[in-house]
């Protein structure tokens, strides 16, 4: 297929649930390989299934010559070996975008114009969308940083001399520079790419096809190279954690005031410039910052995950009143949903926007929660989604995050404050329930539990009387639409509830219904109540029942 009509048809398939190849160009040591590991990192975090495939990789599997006359054009026998690693490497692309994969990052130079028609026919013949990414550096300090930090230390020229290695890596980039074809603005109008003009100090956008590839420009336009330092720790140990309990929004215990004090201590020995901490909304983050000199910003995102009708219980408690819920999400404890809560997925989803201003910070110091810091850790640490759950988190414990070229460095800083152990481990066995909704049963007691700790915090000894709540705890008849209505005598309380009387009068579309009416009439009727508690937001609720594994 001629190079003028790939450039006519643009870059793949029209169909929007085509896999996508990023691919890589640019001469080397413009920072290439950083950033699609960087993008790699960032689309597997937020659920997208992306691999890397390195082009150079292959050609150090089937050659050992580093020597610079290796990249000559007029190398025919190295030229050669180079394009059939670039085949093997797009034959690997197409079993990966066939099988599981979505994204696949093709690493090379790719620096002529006949290299990328070939991917694009490649694509073509096997219906993937094509994305392109250029990164033009003639910044001489961000080049020689890159040959310094990177390519001395790299795999190419791993154990040898770093003055022999450096004039060498620069005669490669000049057998490159002579057959450079940088993508043209007029000659591939038709193709998807952004450019990255002196390490994101401008960009060139064109033709954004679909999601995934506004994804990967928005992530892009945020990342930067500028060295940095990220401090991460949880609070201090609150009240609830004594008593083993999960969520709420409590105080601070004395241990747990003994390590802010400290922690105010250890930031100041650390003479960190133009520091900003950040908190969640919830008391306990807000007093372990109290003591720190710094700019301070509380974030909603970096709320504690959202329990919904398990907040402020034990795990016995929740093992004993939701068995069956409580065995659901060991089973997958990552997409999980608590019934009118959260799961892991949808706090990595809650914390895209802190990731994003993270990227574009310089220093800063994180105090957040357990379920919080697991998922920012995964994002920086490349961690998969089995294993974000269970990263271990302690208390009175700091993080340091340094960010390298091709991952990230991390340190721990312990301070020495006794405090409750709340990590709990990957179950050995694992009871397998079967795959339906919590039965009527089981919603009803939530019914009974909500209503009772909803009075309780209210003041309440009994419910409100019926003519108090008519206004607010109703619900629309499928039929009609209607304001109706329930009768308050169908609410069982727990105490009332057997584990085996799943036929009840009340289907589960009215418990759940209950549920929500219960919680956000009391907020209503008792606003003072519920001040500073994290709130579900209701536009959230509409599918309040947890995803069973392999549901999103």
């Amino acid at each position: 297929m001629e190079a003028t009509n790939l450039q006519k048809k643009g870059c793949g398939p029209k169909l929007s649930n085509a896999p996508t190849v990023i691919v890589m160009v640019g001469l080397p040591a413009r920072g290439k390989t950083y950033i699609g590991k960087k993008l790699t990192r960032y689309l597997n975090w937020i659920g997208v299934n992306t691999k890397v495939f390195n082009v150079g990789q292959y050609r150090r599997e089937a050659v050992n010559d580093t020597s610079h006359d290796f990249f000559r054009t007029d190398n025919e026998e190295a030229m050669k070996i180079r394009s059939q690693c670039a085949t093997d490497a797009l034959m690997d692309v197409c079993r990966w975008l066939n099988g599981d994969g979505m994204v696949a990052v093709y690493d090379a130079t790719n620096t002529t114009s006949k290299r990328r028609n070939r991917i694009l026919e490649f694509a073509e013949e096997h219906c993937f969308r094509v994305f392109f990414i250029e990164s033009i550096c003639d910044d001489p300090g961000v080049i020689e940083q890159n040959l310094t930090e990177v390519k001395v230390n790299g795999p190419d020229y791993r154990n040898k001399d770093p003055e022999v290695a450096i004039l060498d890596f620069k005669q490669r980039i000049k057998h490159y520079q002579n057959a450079y074809e940088t993508i043209d603005e007029k000659l591939d109008s038709a193709l998807s790419y952004i450019k990255i003009i002196d390490v994101g100090r401008r960009f060139q956008v064109n033709h954004v096809a679909d999601h995934i590839q506004s994804r990967i420009v928005y992530y892009l336009m945020n990342i930067h190279v500028t060295p940095r330092t990220i401090y991460l720790c949880r609070h201090g140990e609150s009240e609830m954690n004594v008593k083993q309990r999960i969520g709420g929004d409590s105080n601070l215990s004395p241990r747990g005031m003994e390590f802010a004090k400290k922690l105010s201590d250890f930031i100041e020995s650390q003479k960190i410039a133009d520091l900003k901490v950040w908190t969640s909304e919830l008391k306990r983050t807000a007093q372990t910052a109290a003591h720190i000199s710094a700019p301070k910003e509380n974030w909603k995102a970096l709320n504690e995950i959202n329990a919904g009708v398990c907040e402020t219980m034990t795990y016995a408690e929740i093992q004993e009143n939701f068995p069956e819920e409580f065995a659901l999400r060991d089973q997958d404890k990552y997409f999980y949903r608590y019934p009118m809560g959260e799961s892991y997925y949808d706090l990595v989803t809650r914390l895209e926007p802190v990731m994003m201003e993270l990227e574009r910070s310089e220093n800063v110091l994180v105090i957040c929660h357990q379920a919080v810091m697991r998922c920012v850790l995964a994002y920086y640490l490349d961690e998969d989604k089995g294993n974000l759950p269970y990263l271990k988190c302690p208390l009175h414990t700091i993080l340091k995050l340094t960010p390298t070229a091709y991952g990230c460095k991390r340190e721990d800083f312990p301070l020495e404050v006794a405090a409750v152990d709340t990590h709990r481990p990957r179950p050995k066995k694992i009871r397998r329930c079967r795959q339906s909704p919590p039965p009527t049963s089981q919603l009803r007691r939530a019914v009974g539990l909500e209503r009772q700790r909803l009075y309780e915090r209210c003041g309440l000894s009994t419910s409100p009387t019926s003519s108090s709540l008519s206004d607010h705890h109703r619900h629309r008849t499928p039929d009609t639409g209607e304001r109706q209505a329930f009768d308050e005598d169908e609410v069982i309380n727990s105490s009332s509830c057997d584990d085996d009387d799943e036929v009840m009068s009340s289907s589960d579309d009215d418990c759940m219904s209950m549920l929500m009416d219960i919680k956000s009439t009391s907020q209503v009727m008792f606003p003072d109540c519920f001040s500073g508690e994290q709130r579900a937001d209701r536009s959230n609720s509409e599918e309040i029942l947890p995803p069973r594994p392999g549901r999103v």
